[in-house]
């Protein structure tokens, strides 16, 4: 029996382990070798340029216009999303009134929660041609309440000044449903007798939610933080399908930028392979940067 432990162990990790390798793995290398190149996608010739590709990307003004919007996504769309999944769900959980049954959430909260997750369970592209249609300037609903009560009705897709913050509401409210039920999940872990006796003692909610929910959630807030963070250096498809990075480039990130430098009239994949590794790279730092911060706050915290 111990000798035919390890056959079976080969047996059923070598597979998908050469899976792995070929679909994850090795398109990643591809990537790295296509990036140093100006390959155009579609002919046979593909020479070396070295890091010709890379020194361009440095002095690409688009590139840069990508990234600062990317940044701003990043400072704000993991903040406010975890801050309003946390006061939803405290809400939910813990902001009802104590009475017998010692500390409840607020009446209904099995409905709330189920308005707050609806959102999930739409396809990413099905939810930017609803809110592309709540902005139509014409007919959109946004609009048309504006109008009917004596307010202007702005291009809200249509106007660099709004176009991107259009696109960062959408971002938030497509996945504040989903951490609301997570991290009602985990509080209903926590016994209520914490709450209680807390609450008993004169703390605020807010005192509660500061000194006991968020260190007994930090595990949660740590890995909700990461994920966020991941989506906005992407951001990908709610941009090219609300906005294209319009307009004048306004609401352009760097997923549309190397999506357009690929497949657009130049196809310079080479190109687009450079900034597919600086992204590599970018999200790379930033999952490690988000888990070091993080480790050291629940330090702070304990």
């Amino acid at each position: 029996m111990k000798h035919g432990k390890y056959p079976l162990i080969v047996t059923f990790l070598v597979p998908p382990l050469l899976l792995y390798v070929v679909f994850v793995v090795s398109p990643y290398l591809q990537a790295f070798q296509i990036s140093t190149t100006d390959w155009l996608g579609y002919s046979a010739e593909a020479n070396p340029v070295g890091l010709a590709n890379f020194r361009a990307l440095w002095h690409d003004d688009y590139v840069w216009n990508a990234l600062k919007n990317n940044a701003i996504l990043l400072a704000l769309v993991p903040v406010l999303t975890i801050g309003l999944g946390l006061f939803f769900a405290t809400m939910l959980s813990m902001g009802g009134r104590r009475g017998r049954a010692g500390v409840t959430g607020v009446r209904g909260s099995a409905l709330y929660r189920t308005v707050y997750f609806f959102p999930q369970v739409l396809s990413v592209v099905i939810i930017a041609a609803l809110w592309k249609e709540v902005y139509q300037p014409n007919a959109g609903l946004l609009n048309g309440i504006l109008r009917a009560v004596g307010l202007p009705a702005p291009p809200w897709l249509g106007d660099p000044r709004t176009a991107f913050w259009c696109v960062l509401a959408v971002m938030i409210w497509a996945n504040v449903g989903f951490y609301v039920v997570l991290f009602g999940a985990a509080m209903s872990a926590i016994p209520r007798e914490i709450y209680e006796a807390v609450l008993l003692d004169g703390a605020s909610r807010w005192t509660t939610l500061r000194r006991i929910t968020i260190p007994l959630l930090w595990d949660t807030v740590q890995v909700a933080w990461i994920y966020l963070a991941i989506a906005a250096l992407d951001g990908f498809i709610l941009v090219q399908l609300m906005t294209n990075g319009g307009p004048n480039f306004s609401s352009d990130v760097i997923g549309v930028r190397l999506y357009d430098t690929a497949f657009g009239s130049e196809t310079k994949f080479g190109y687009a392979s450079a900034i597919g590794v600086v992204m590599f790279f970018l999200t790379l730092s930033v999952a490690v940067l988000a888990l070091r911060v993080s480790r050291r706050e629940r330090i702070e915290l304990s």
